[in-house]
């Protein structure tokens, strides 16, 4: 017989969830202004808002965490981390940071400028709002076959190479700030990224003389899915393709809350002396001093374990699965899913599960609410609340997919935890005409809205 799949860790300590009834729930998302954001983490059963800083770290983890140097500068936890940093992505400078979104603010504060076009493929959110704060413009590049989610193209995150050129050469070189690509494309669906792909990019960047950067918040994933599903790596290790994928770029930035499995922290990867210099002065003025950058020493010891932690191919082939199980239990249900199943995350159609429900009244958000109201259960919706409104015409932006993120922590739930989610899921789905109208925004920031936003539930 053929031995079963199983996880390779032990459950050491256990945190106690409440379920609460439907009622509360109703007077709960209300209060909350129908913005899964503002719930209170005990008012959510399961909550798969997000993979980023919620994840369990290992037992390795917490005991560096008690050795951590808090010296301002020079701390021997710094020194840990550069080790790990330069012997998983081959960057020999970095700033740390206190997380993905800092990252970005401080390298974009060097690489991008009023009036850049950044091309990439599908930015991501807080990506988006650095690029368009400095009034620059992100263009997405990604290919075709991302937007229809039946399709089972092995990497759906990848960029569309003709049209990159395009932009490429019809952008000016001094508005060309740097080509951003996002490994895994969260916004397509959690969808890899090739090696290919990486070495086409290269070489356009090399003949435009434009610097590539890699959002790496879940690179480990992307080498995953590359060793599984590319041509010449599946005898390669996690780290060795890691190493190959960086190898593309003039730098990285990276969310150490996602595959590093940390609850705080990040950092900018940097292969130019100078480029690096240059970060630096913001890093101080905006993080802290380059040996700490907003982080505790604690916090970088752990993130250095977590790095290798994350990039071993046991652990990788036991997350992956079980986000893949709660897929299939899904599509066995019929319920529409961007496929293939991505690394970290299942996403739901929201568009063919209430066709009914026209954009404008953002179907994937009342999509997420439903899933709430059933079985407590908090998503996010990756949608027209999500995209914004352009920044010129103020128009609300519509794309292609109105998507349902369901993100699942790191080492934190079980299957049961799994099927329970897919049921819920399922009982909305057989229910779902009975979903009439969506929502109405009442109130929103200026950028970046789905953190904030203020609704109102359509009768």
């Amino acid at each position: 017989m053929t031995l079963p799949y199983c996880e390779p860790f032990k459950i050491k300590m256990v945190e106690s969830l409440r379920k609460s009834t439907h009622a509360e729930r109703e007077e709960w998302i209300r209060q909350a202004s129908y913005n899964l954001f503002n719930l209170r983490s005990e008012q959510v059963f399961i909550d798969l808002l997000t993979d980023s800083g919620t994840g369990a770290m290992s037992d390795k983890q917490w005991g560096a965490i008690m050795t951590g140097d808090e010296s301002y500068a020079g701390a021997s936890s710094y020194y840990n981390l550069k080790e790990a940093i330069r012997d998983i992505t081959g960057f020999e400078y970095f700033l740390p940071t206190h997380q993905g979104r800092a990252a970005e603010n401080v390298l974009f504060s060097v690489l991008v400028k009023e009036g850049d076009i950044i091309p990439g493929n599908s930015h991501f959110d807080t990506t988006k709002g650095h690029i368009e704060f400095r009034k620059a413009t992100a263009v997405d590049c990604t290919v075709a076959v991302a937007r229809d989610i039946k399709a089972t193209d092995p990497f759906k995150g990848n960029v569309d190479l003709d049209l990159l050129g395009k932009v490429l050469d019809e952008t000016p070189r001094q508005k060309l700030g740097c080509i951003v690509m996002t490994v895994t494309n969260n916004t397509s669906g959690g969808q890899p990224v090739s090696m290919a792909n990486l070495r086409g990019v290269r070489s356009l960047a090399d003949r435009y003389g434009v610097p590539v950067i890699i959002d790496s918040a879940r690179f480990a994933e992307n080498a995953y899915f590359i060793r599984m599903r590319e041509e010449g790596y599946s005898h390669k290790s996690i780290r060795e393709i890691a190493r190959e994928m960086f190898s593309y770029a003039d730098g990285m930035t990276m969310s150490s809350k996602k595959d590093a499995i940390v609850n705080i922290g990040g950092f900018i990867g940097f292969r130019d002396k100078e480029l690096f210099r240059k970060a630096s002065t913001f890093n101080i003025m905006f993080e802290g001093f380059v040996t700490y950058g907003g982080m505790a020493g604690r916090d970088m010891n752990a993130l250095a374990i977590g790095l290798y932690e994350g990039t071993e191919f046991e652990y990788l082939e036991s997350r992956i699965s079980q986000v893949a199980r709660l897929g299939e239990k899904m599509r066995a249900a019929g319920i529409p899913l961007q496929l293939p199943l991505g690394g970290h995350a299942i996403f739901i159609d929201a568009g063919t599960f209430l066709p009914h429900i026209p954009a404008e009244e953002f179907p994937a958000q009342r999509l997420a609410v439903e899933f709430y109201l059933e079985g407590g259960i908090r998503s996010a919706e990756i949608g027209t609340i999500m995209a914004d409104r352009d920044p010129v015409t103020r128009e609300n932006r519509y794309p292609d997919l109105e998507l349902v993120r369901l993100a699942v922590p790191r080492r934190v739930y079980t299957d049961n935890h799994m099927d329970y989610v897919a049921a819920a899921v399922s009982n909305v789905f057989e229910r779902r005409n009975e979903i009439r109208r969506g929502l109405a925004i009442r109130w929103e920031a200026p950028i970046m809205r789905h953190f904030t936003v203020e609704l109102d539930l359509l009768s």
